[in-house]
């Protein structure tokens, strides 16, 4: 049965959305069936994989809305060199969602009833959150089995990070029982400054959660990927970005309690 994992973090500019693209790519060139779910209105996980979405037929927002089922609304091997990579594309029509869902009757089960009669199709399904606490972050945490969050290397890091467990155990005692973190993956780590190492050792010493050892760099060309429509393993397989997603996919391939 495929793994959900929902990847969040209340606090913006984490590397949540690069990570749930990267993710989700690396482990489709391992030989996974991924499907990728954007749920935020900014659409970036959409456009990091080469998609237009300005131009598509059907998005989640449709999906959500009863407008198409599932299978209308996915792309399927949504990039040509990664077999195994399909998306549900987000939207800029996805942000009045919130709104429409207060009418309809348990509106933080919508998502995890489209998708509870495909996850036996796929390996693991990848939902990048938007950055904050509205209906769409409820609806992807309702359907997960776990939660990864991204946090980068600077000063406030615990601080967005103490909010969403609190929002997880919200989510936990009254929706979702069986919802756990799966880890904490550190981002833009940069080896040059002592405050990266500092967030590192403080968030180890202070924080009862998994922690992934594989730690994301500050990398350029990691930067420059999305601009491209490429996940990094397309764009430059041989950078530090690349290499670092790689292993954070073994990581989760070898931290799947789900198999």
């Amino acid at each position: 049965m495929g793994r959900i994992i929902a990847i969040a973090n209340q606090k913006g500019g984490v590397g949540k959305t690069t990570t749930a693209i990267n993710l989700a790519a690396c482990l489709a060139k391992k030989g996974k069936k991924v499907l990728a779910i954007d749920m935020d209105p900014q659409g970036n996980m959409t456009s990091g994989l080469g998609v237009d979405k300005n131009s598509l037929e059907y998005s989640v927002y449709d999906m959500l809305n009863g407008d198409c089922n599932l299978g209308e609304c996915m792309l399927i091997d949504v990039y040509p060199d990664i077999k195994g990579l399909n998306l549900l594309p987000a939207s800029r029509e996805l942000a009045g969602a919130e709104v429409e869902f207060v009418t309809v009757e348990d509106p933080q089960y919508i998502l995890k009833n489209h998708i509870k009669n495909v996850r036996r199709k796929f390996d693991y399904i990848i939902i990048d959150c938007p950055p904050a606490l509205g209906m769409l972050t409820v609806n992807a945490l309702t359907a997960a089995n776990t939660v990864l969050v991204p946090i980068q290397c600077e000063f406030f890091a615990l601080d967005g990070l103490s909010q969403l467990i609190y929002t997880v155990n919200l989510i936990r005692k009254q929706l979702n029982r069986l919802l756990t973190i799966e880890g904490i993956v550190f981002t833009m780590y940069d080896s040059r400054t002592n405050l990266s190492m500092q967030v590192v050792d403080n968030v180890k010493q202070n924080l009862n959660q998994h922690i992934y050892n594989t730690i994301i760099p500050r990398n350029v060309r990691l930067a420059e990927s999305p601009s491209y429509g490429m996940p990094i393993i397309a764009y430059d397989p041989r950078s530090a970005g690349a290499e670092h997603y790689m292993m954070l996919a073994d990581e989760v391939i070898a931290n799947d309690y789900y198999k």
